[in-house]
């Protein structure tokens, strides 16, 4: 902190004090500079330390938690010290703790202040405290190391009530911990406030409570949001066309919650470069509501490839949302190659998509590969050519 001077100033030949235990100071009343002139030294003496004090973390933080120079001057606003013997400490409960150096790393850069936490009062309790409920080590350094903002939050009036909270919905301590790791923040939130409201909210439109139970245990920020945020999505889902009793409306609600409004209108004129209709577009949201979870990038390159490369109708992939989820260099390209190799042949007369793209690599050798008996195995090796080919696909 700065040095401040003088609560009050008094006129003349008064008092002038920087608290209840500095030295008086006297002012002129011929020379009122005086007091500037103390006062800025004073200032300046101040300035010094504190950037003493900055220089110093700077340094720490770079040299011994290994952050960059960008990233050690963002976290010295947050924590400064002249001395490293508290932040030693910390780093070396992490540290025999099973942290790794980029696991440490990693959190300081989130929370800088934790180096200035006491180990045995603060540290220890919360880390103990998860190591108690069966949290493995390594779950437990990845919910810390994500969200080091558990150790700023009291156990006694956060942490505990709640783990309570969860225990009563998800009834065991290992449904919880996989919460927890799917979401580390969730035990940072007053649960009463929000889950508990959001929970009524859906059981009074017609969600079934396993299926709000599950998502909970799977997607738990989908459950986060303030209750009229809440509300208002539910509500939105609902004139999409999803019906609150059926499976596809938690998983929509998932979908939308991960995303802003306007990153979803974006999505839907991405869809729209590729002929798609706003009724197709909600189609195949309904149909499979995480697919509008690719990215922008990953939805030009596939259709790009299936409809430009293999000839494929644009609208066809509005009913069959799913592939557009499936891995570009792993599956589509690599299959799709082979297969107009096949065609390029007259081996194969023409593409069944449902064959190429939705099937298990055992069935599609099986379809693709074996039951041409005569080319087999050089089907197989033209097929893995084509696997190599495709780690390095660039769309043309």
């Amino acid at each position: 902190m700065f040095c401040f001077l003088c609560q009050r100033i008094l006129h003349g030949r008064h008092a002038v004090t920087a608290s209840q235990s500095h030295k008086v100071l006297y002012v002129s009343q011929n020379d009122p500079s005086s007091l500037v002139g103390v006062s800025a030294s004073l200032t300046l003496r101040c300035i010094s330390s504190s950037s003493k004090k900055q220089s110093f973390t700077v340094s720490y933080l770079k040299k011994k938690c290994g952050l960059s120079s960008e990233s050690a001057l963002t976290a010295a606003k947050y924590v400064q010290f002249a001395t490293s013997d508290r932040a030693d400490t910390v780093i070396a409960f992490f540290k025999n703790h099973g942290f790794s150096e980029p696991q440490i790393s990693r959190l300081i850069k989130r929370r800088p202040v934790v180096l200035l936490y006491d180990v045995e009062k603060t540290l220890s309790p919360k880390l103990e405290f998860l190591r108690s409920k069966g949290t493995s080590s390594p779950d437990l350094i990845k919910i810390l190391s994500d969200n080091p903002a558990i150790f700023g939050s009291s156990l006694e009036k956060q942490i505990v009530p709640s783990f309570n909270c969860l225990s009563n919905l998800l009834k065991s301590d290992e449904k919880i911990i996989h919460a927890v790791k799917r979401y580390p923040r969730l035990l940072c939130y007053d649960l009463n406030a929000i889950l508990l409201p959001n929970i009524d909210l859906l059981l009074d439109n017609g969600v079934p409570e396993c299926r709000i139970v599950t998502t909970l245990h799977s997607l738990p920020s989908t459950l986060i949001r303030s209750p009229i945020q809440f509300k208002n999505m539910i509500e939105e889902t609902k004139e999409m066309g999803l019906i609150p009793s059926r499976p596809m409306f938690m998983v929509a609600l998932s979908a939308m919650s991960s995303m802003s409004k306007s990153t979803w209108k974006k999505k839907f004129e991405v869809f729209k470069k590729y002929g798609w209709s706003e009724k197709e577009a909600l189609e195949a949201f309904r149909r499979y509501p995480m697919f509008i979870k690719v990215s922008e990038d990953k939805f030009l390159l596939t259709m790009d490839f299936l409809v430009n490369k293999m000839g494929f109708r644009s609208s066809i992939f509005a009913k069959r949302p799913r592939i557009l989820m499936m891995s570009l260099d792993k599956k589509i390209v690599p299959r799709g190659l082979f297969a107009l190799d096949l065609l390029s042949k007259g081996i194969i007369k023409r593409v069944n998509l449902q064959a190429l793209l939705e099937t298990s690599d055992n069935l599609f050798i099986e379809k693709f590969v074996n039951r041409f008996k005569a080319e087999e195995s050089e089907l197989l090796k033209l097929y893995q050519e084509k696997l190599n080919l495709s780690k390095n696909w660039k769309i043309g």
